[in-house]
């Protein structure tokens, strides 16, 4: 047999082909879109560090969710802003806050779409941190109490699934807990498992005003230096009830999320998060890269290394793109 036997590009010759042996499908189906909702009236303003995102409305988040659905993405995730911030985030868990109106009317008008809820303390309270502050320390059991009544208010809302952010220990279980008492036993529960202390937040920050006033997360959100460390964080989720995991940056943690997908079996997300959103935007903006390659690339990647589920900012246009082909 003449030179070279094996021949590699035979089943690169044409794009039909390239789609028929593609290993790692992409499809809106795999997004999840996240929406920043705010109070007032026909608000839709551009978040400067993220072009293209915007803080909402509910009646424009209305609008948002059903464009969402309509590309066939099948979910969106809530964060919310409140009219006012106090020590413990008083609205996080109240009748009428801005999360509970935003999941009523959005199940309202597009009952089929999934609304997953953001559960922290950080947007809510005045210090900017995930915690109860008590006597100048985090106290993890009585944030615990609180989530316990987030979780419990938004799945009364008619929130989906729930996903507790804060790295909370136990945070799992009591939300579970929390839910089954209160008989919202088919409420979904997606762990923030791995969440990493990044410096690929900070755009979030400014789309959510959840900058810490004080300190910094390290002492409870995971060193990214660690990888074993997060197959015993995703390991406790799974044992207190988790139905889905998810690993927090994307981009810089492949590996781990990689880690994560061998040792566990239930649904695995990967957030792409603001920074990396930001990071492409800002370069398309300048011409230095083709957008739409970019980022189709780089979500293939959180497919490749084994998510079921992306976060993602890019989640609308990347649907359009895959719809054209």
């Amino acid at each position: 047999m003449p030179f070279p036997a094996q021949r590699m590009r035979r089943l690169r010759a044409s794009a039909t082909l390239r789609r028929m042996v593609r290993e790692t499908p992409l499809a809106p189906d795999d997004f999840i879109y996240p929406l920043f909702v705010v109070h007032g009236q026909g608000v839709r303003r551009e978040i400067g560090s993220m072009p293209g995102v915007f803080n909402l409305s509910v009646d424009e988040a209305v609008a948002e969710a059903q464009e969402v659905y309509g590309l066939g993405i099948p979910a969106v995730i809530l964060f919310g802003l409140p009219q006012h911030k106090d020590p413990i985030g008083l609205e996080n868990f109240a009748p009428d806050g801005i999360v509970q109106q935003a999941i009523q009317a959005i199940k309202k008008a597009v009952p089929e779409l999934v609304v997953i809820t953001d559960v922290c303390l950080c947007e809510y309270t005045d210090h900017g941190h995930c915690f109860v502050i008590r006597e100048g320390r985090f106290d993890n059991d009585a944030t615990l109490e609180i989530l316990d009544k987030v979780v419990v208010s938004h799945a009364r809302a008619g929130a989906d699934i729930v996903a507790p952010s804060g790295m909370v220990d136990g945070m799992v279980a009591t939300i579970r807990s929390a839910l089954d008492r209160e008989g919202f036993g088919m409420t979904g529960v997606m762990s923030y498992a791995v969440k990493y202390a990044s410096g690929f937040y900070g755009p979030f920050r400014e789309a959510a005003d959840s900058a810490p006033a004080f300190g910094d997360r390290h002492s409870y959100q995971m060193d990214p230096a660690n990888a074993r460390e997060a197959l015993r964080e995703a390991r406790l989720d799974v044992e207190e009830g988790a139905d889905v995991l998810m690993v927090k940056p994307g981009l810089p943690y492949l590996d781990v999320l990689r880690r994560v997908r061998e040792s566990f079996d239930l649904p695995l997300a990967a957030y792409n998060v603001s920074g990396e959103y930001s990071m492409v935007k800002a370069a398309a903006l300048n011409g230095w890269l083709d957008e739409r390659r970019v980022v189709l690339e780089t979500l293939t990647a959180f497919k490749r290394a084994g998510a079921d589920l992306i976060l993602t900012y890019h989640a609308k246009d990347a649907a359009r793109w895959l719809r054209e082909g």
